[in-house]
């Protein structure tokens, strides 16, 4: 069957009409409410009951859809923590093991080495993913490390966020469908062209969303706790000799490098308050002088 161009471009227009309806009555749940579709069924004659029963069925389907959102909660969780450990390597490879062996990974982890003279610490991080029903238990693993100086745990409520997502998903890839047909029925070379072009925008839509789903259901099911994890410094690491313990030439040399950290100290500020001398001090100096010549004036005047 032969399709013209004016069937094409009508049953296109007719087609982004459906789908920004679609759009905006998904794009009015953003907030994370839900509303579940409503039937409305207009009857004349004697079809009243028949409305009515539909009406309530309508009703029905709404009451068990706003349900079914209230049980349905997509929940982000993250945690933080800060631990004194004996051994940042010992507590990072227990943590490894732990967070593995409960299903998860770690998806990042650092260590820096400090250290002053002979005596050196450690400090390190580890971020661990975890399937969310193991993430207490993975906290209790954490606590047990060592001496626990921080700890909060943080959740982000993204059941709206995903339940949109799924919306605009849902009606995408009907669009697609339609296209599709379009493309089957069109003969024309300039309207396989121009349904190529839709086609071609929404599939690059469903794919960005899908993306978007995937991520927040990725953070949906993995749970993320960070660890810092720090050694205790070394005591007495800032106790120094007293000063008369310094020898001379140390402390000559000492008092020399103070001298000239003094004059280039008052250099630099004499350079930042020159400006202000020129455009302040100067007038003011002058003013100070004039007054004083008139009173001295003033006086010679009288005496």
């Amino acid at each position: 069957m032969r399709v013209s161009s004016r069937t094409i471009a009508t049953l296109a227009v007719a087609l982004l009409l459906v789908t920004a309806g679609c759009a905006a009555s998904s794009g009015g749940n953003e907030d994370g409410g839900y509303l579940s579709g409503q039937s409305t069924q207009v009857s004349s004659g004697g079809d009243g009951g028949a409305a009515t029963d539909a009406a309530a069925e309508g009703e029905t389907a709404n009451v068990d859809g706003d349900a079914q959102f209230a049980q349905r909660r997509e929940i982000i969780r993250t945690g933080e923590m800060r631990v004194e450990v004996d051994d940042v390597e010992t507590a990072r490879d227990n943590l490894t093991a732990a967070v593995e062996a409960r299903g998860g990974y770690v998806s990042d982890t650092s260590v820096e080495n400090r250290g002053d003279g002979n005596q050196t610490w450690s400090n390190g991080r580890i971020v661990l993913r975890v399937p969310q029903e193991n993430y207490s238990a993975l906290l209790e693993d954490a606590r047990e490390e060592g001496t626990v100086e921080f700890e909060q745990t943080g959740t982000q409520d993204v059941t709206g966020q995903v339940v949109d997502l799924e919306a605009r998903l849902e009606n995408l890839r009907a669009e697609r469908d339609r296209l599709r047909e379009l493309y089957q029925q069109a003969n024309e070379t300039e309207d396989v062209l121009a349904v190529q072009r839709e086609l071609s925008d929404v599939q690059s839509e469903i794919e960005r969303i899908e993306a978007q789903l995937q991520t927040l259901e990725q953070r949906v099911a993995f749970s993320t706790l960070t660890v810092h994890l720090e050694e205790p410094r070394p005591e007495g690491l800032y106790d120094r000799a007293s000063w008369y313990d310094t020898g001379v030439l140390a402390a000559f040399l000492e008092s020399v490098s103070g001298v000239g950290v003094t004059l280039r100290a008052l250099v630099v500020g004499f350079a930042y308050a020159a400006p202000y001398l020129l455009v302040f001090g100067v007038p003011l100096v002058g003013a100070v002088i004039l007054l004083r010549r008139r009173f001295g004036g003033i006086r010679s005047l009288r005496n």
